[in-house]
């Protein structure tokens, strides 16, 4: 059966997002700030390290399989996209590879 109140979840939640994605355009226009700017170049490569830190915390080198899925996947990331130079396709094949390493080799 279908739940009115799950639809108003979403569709509010989407609503905001959107709105959210607009609002910097909206109060800046075509003439952006330089701090903005700035944001804008320093963010991606800030929060990608973040997320690659948060994944490799908890490798634990002296059980298990002493994290060879995790480094095995993560250079094969760093050479795709050296490769590359494609973001997407070095976090999909990293990510496809990862999975298979854990789930058939260790």
């Amino acid at each position: 059966m279908f739940d009115i109140h799950a639809a108003y979840v979403v569709i509010i939640s989407g609503l905001v997002t959107v709105l959210l994605r607009f609002i910097p355009f909206i109060a800046f226009g075509k003439k952006r700030p330089e701090f903005i700017l700035y944001l804008g170049r320093v963010l991606p490569p800030s929060v990608m390290a973040m997320l690659v830190i948060y994944c490799l915390k908890e490798i634990n080198f002296f059980a298990g399989s002493h994290g060879l899925p995790e480094i095995i996947a993560s250079l094969a990331v760093i050479l795709l996209h050296i490769w590359k130079r494609n973001t997407l396709i070095s976090i999909i094949t990293g990510t496809i590879l990862y999975m298979c390493l854990v789930q058939f080799v260790f």
